[in-house]
């Protein structure tokens, strides 16, 4: 029983229902504490997925090309297998943080990104993959907030988000380099549709395209 819960779910452990995951939260709907509306991604009416925080198709629905704001986009980009979340190209503000606070692989970080390139509201946090302490360039996977909460983290303040990577599977067409296109990160907290300049796309050996996403706004 807790198991078609928890499959109900978006699995962001974003903590809008008051708990630390999303498991927890199945606990309580289980044990009569809470009812499954308390999720803000779950319809309570149809008992289903809002977002498209996972996939659809696995509920026996269809995708719809909607964000959260009912606006249409192109594609979902998910995440590489076995990483931790999508990987994002980041510049802080103040590039000499890198180096200055010896920002390395495995470090846990926070920080907006800010202006035109994809001014999101919310705090991202996240687990850097690469780091130049040079140029101050970070590739990290952004996260939920659990690991910051457990182990403390870097705070790199305000940022400038440069490039998504990841592999696109549900799509309304083959990605083309050089075309700007709505998508979806499929963890995006907000579902918010993201635009970008794909300016490389190759074949998945499981399926679907790699794609690398430049020049990001949101909206």
């Amino acid at each position: 029983m807790k198991e078609s819960i928890f499959d109900l779910l978006p699995k962001l452990d974003c903590g809008a229902c008051g708990f630390k995951n999303c498991a927890d939260f199945a606990d309580s709907v289980l044990s009569g504490l809470n009812t499954i509306d308390f999720c803000p991604y779950v319809d309570n009416k149809k008992n289903t997925i809002q977002s498209t925080a996972i996939k659809p198709e696995s509920l026996g629905q269809k995708l719809c090309w909607k964000d959260h704001l009912d606006r249409d986009f192109d594609f979902i980009l998910d995440t590489f297998p076995g990483e931790p979340g999508p990987r994002e190209t980041i510049l802080p503000f103040n590039p000499l943080m890198v180096r200055e606070m010896s920002i390395v692989q495995g470090d846990i970080l926070i920080g907006r990104p800010m202006g035109m390139s994809c001014g999101c509201p919310v705090t991202h946090c996240g687990t850097v993959m690469r780091s130049d302490p040079k140029s101050g360039v970070i590739d990290w996977c952004v996260t939920g907030p659990l690991d910051p909460r457990r182990q403390g983290y870097k705070d790199v303040g305000y940022y400038v988000a440069h490039a998504y990577e990841g592999i696109v599977t549900d799509t309304k067409e083959i990605p083309v380099i050089g075309k700007r296109y709505w998508f979806m990160p499929r963890r995006c907290m907000l579902q918010w549709r993201h635009s970008g300049l794909v300016n490389s796309v190759a074949r998945y050996a499981n399926g679907g395209y790699r794609v690398r996403i430049e020049g990001l706004y949101i909206g």
